[in-house]
């Protein structure tokens, strides 16, 4: 038998640190993965994770943990593939400095990723961006913030994790403003800013007045914001919004949201798909095929191409009250 500790470790001080030189929030993903791992195998064998040997994570124990995710945990499927992938990487890892549980290991790195539907992305239209984004009270410190951060998520399309790491120096205004951040795999890009943008985050950078290292968007005391704090702030304004544009009603909106929101604006708008993946920093054209197919005025283009000269375009619409409360059961 052979105890996984100092393996684990240097999976971590090894591999991801110092070969991989993976970003923190991979390290942490994957920090969160195996520790939820080590405490399920804990409370199943009574060993502590320092005795824990691989025996004990065979791949009926690695299966069963997958399932306690999704079943005692409601964790969705994108979330169990996303820790199998973490488990993946440490037993590969493990495969070359532990050939005497070769069959074992290769036995876990067999378990396949959970198939999952793939729903339609959601996005806002122009009159509800325009309500979310007047819901803050103007009156009020953190509601400027608020309309200031959601406007500049909209146009730019940042992530989350993009937008709360923007620093006051990452901004820059006057001929060419645009803002700068750092996405996945360590990608730096810059995506410019419009009119309204630049004169709502001049005003806000003159009422924050924080150096050029301090986080553009923060809370009272000063300290960068979290992703559930944006989370929460988006979700309240769209409940107020709500009365303004009933539209938004039974909508879960989320900062992402914001993100697919610009780039269905840039695909309405007849801006080329290459170029909304470099503007959304995604890894290839392929990531932005999703808003292709959320867009129903594109397939009415194409099926307006199709439709015989002697037909009126357009999309079936009942003229009956009757038939269209049938249509839209």
């Amino acid at each position: 038998m052979t105890l996984i500790a100092a393996t684990l470790q240097a999976f971590f001080t090894d591999r991801l640190t110092s070969q991989r030189h993976a970003s923190p929030r991979t390290v942490a993903a994957y920090r969160d993965t195996l520790k939820l791992l080590l405490i399920f195998v804990h409370r199943r064998s009574g060993k502590p994770p320092t005795r824990l040997d691989w025996d004990d994570l065979d791949v009926t124990t690695i299966s069963a943990f997958l399932n306690h995710l999704e079943s005692d945990r409601h964790n969705s499927v994108r979330t169990r593939n996303l820790r199998l992938t973490a488990i993946r990487s440490l037993f590969s890892f493990a495969a070359l400095r532990h050939p005497e549980h070769a069959l074992l290991i290769q036995r876990v790195l067999a378990i396949p990723p959970k198939r999952f539907d793939k729903r339609i992305v959601s996005f806002l239209t122009a009159a509800e961006i325009t309500a979310l984004i007047a819901a803050p009270d103007p009156n009020r410190w953190d509601g400027r913030r608020d309309r200031a951060m959601m406007l500049l998520a909209v146009q730019t399309g940042l992530r989350v994790s993009e937008l709360i790491g923007l620093n006051c120096a990452d901004v820059t205004l006057g001929d060419g403003a645009n803002v700068r951040c750092e996405g996945k795999g360590r990608k730096h890009r810059a995506v410019p800013l419009t009119g309204p943008v630049i004169n709502l985050i001049h005003a806000w950078l003159t009422e924050r007045g924080g150096q050029p290292g301090d986080p553009l968007f923060c809370t009272r005391t000063g300290r960068r914001l979290s992703r559930d704090a944006v989370a929460l702030r988006v979700h309240t304004h769209a409940e107020t919004a709500t009365d303004r544009c009933p539209s938004l009603a039974g909508k879960k909106i989320h900062p992402h949201v914001l993100r697919h929101s610009c780039a269905m604006t840039l695909l309405q708008a007849g801006v080329d798909t290459s170029i909304i993946a470099l503007w959304l920093g995604h890894a290839g054209v392929r990531s932005t095929d999703p808003y292709l197919h959320a867009d129903i005025t594109i397939k009415e283009r194409a099926l307006a191409l199709t439709t015989p000269a002697s037909a009126k375009p357009g999309r079936y619409r009942p003229a009956d009250k009757t038939l269209a409360f049938l249509e839209s059961l």
